[in-house]
C-alpha cells in the first residue's frame, strides 16, 4: 500500500473517526437544512406578499402607505449584507429576549430573502399580459381572485428558475450562522479543523456536502419546471 493511501487513511481517521468527530458534520448538516427549510417557507410568504403589494400598486395605484412600507423594506434589506442584518437581529433586537438562536436565523435569512423573491415574483406578475386580469373580469372573478387563480400561477412557472436560485443562495447565505454561535455545517467542519489543526480534509467534506446540496435542489428545480410545462400541452 503506498504511503499517500496511509496518510489518507489516517487524515481521515483523525478527522471523522477519532472521538466521533463526523458528528460534527451531521448534527451541523441537520441544524442548516432545518434553517433553510424554514427560510424558505418565511420567505416565499413576505416575497409573494410584498410582491402582490407593489405590483397592486403599480397597476392600480391603490395601497400607497403599503407600497411605501414594502419599498423601504427593499431598500434596508437588499442595501445591507445579510451577516450584518443576522448580527443585528440577534445581538440588538433580540438582545434582551431569551430566544432560539434557530429562532433568530430562520427570521434573518428568510427576512432577507423575502426582498430577493418579492422582486422575482414582482416581475413574473408584471410580466403577464393585461389581458388575463381583463379575461379574469370576464369570468366574474374580483381583483384577488384574478390575481390567485390566473395571475399568480402563470407568474410563478415564469420566474420558476430565479426563484430556484434564489433557494439555491439562502441554503449557502446559511454558512455563516457561526456568527451567532450556531453549530451548523461550515461551523462543524470548522470545529474538527481546531481540533485536528487539519483544515483540508474537513473543509473540503463540508464543501462537498454543499455541492451535493445543491446538485439535488437544482435537479429538483428542472424536473419541477419539466412537469410544469408539460401540464402546459
Amino acid at each position: 500500500m503506498s504511503d499517500w493511501i496511509i496518510a489518507f487513511k489516517d487524515r481521515f481517521y483523525v478527522n471523522f473517526i477519532k472521538d466521533d468527530r463526523w458528528q460534527y458534520i451531521t448534527n451541523g448538516l441537520w441544524v442548516t437544512l432545518r434553517i433553510t427549510f424554514f427560510a424558505v417557507i418565511l420567505g416565499i410568504v413576505i416575497g409573494f406578499l410584498v410582491a402582490i403589494i407593489r405590483s397592486t400598486y403599480d397597476k392600480t395605484g391603490k395601497m400607497k402607505i403599503a407600497n411605501f412600507i414594502c419599498r423601504v423594506y427593499l431598500v434596508v434589506i437588499r442595501g445591507t449584507p445579510v451577516v450584518v442584518q443576522l448580527l443585528i437581529i440577534y445581538f440588538v433586537i433580540f438582545a434582551s429576549v431569551d430566544i432560539g438562536k434557530m429562532f433568530v436565523a430562520v427570521i434573518a435569512f428568510g427576512i432577507n430573502s423575502g426582498a430577493y423573491v418579492a422582486e422575482i415574483v414582482r416581475s413574473g406578475i408584471m410580466s403577464i399580459d393585461k389581458g388575463q386580469f381583463e379575461a379574469g373580469r370576464s369570468l366574474g372573478f374580483n381583483y384577488v381572485q384574478t390575481m390567485i387563480y390566473i395571475i399568480l400561477p402563470q407568474a410563478f412557472k415564469n420566474v420558476l428558475p430565479a426563484l430556484g436560485n434564489e433557494f439555491i443562495v439562502l441554503l449557502k447565505e446559511t454558512s455563516i450562522s457561526g456568527y451567532i454561535a450556531m453549530e451548523d455545517l461550515t461551523k462543524g467542519g470548522d470545529i474538527i479543523r481546531s481540533r485536528t489543526y487539519d483544515a483540508m480534509m474537513p473543509l473540503l467534506a463540508v464543501a462537498l456536502i454543499y455541492l451535493v446540496m445543491v446538485m439535488i435542489l437544482e435537479f429538483l428545480v428542472r424536473k419541477l419546471e419539466r412537469r410544469l410545462r408539460s401540464s402546459d400541452h
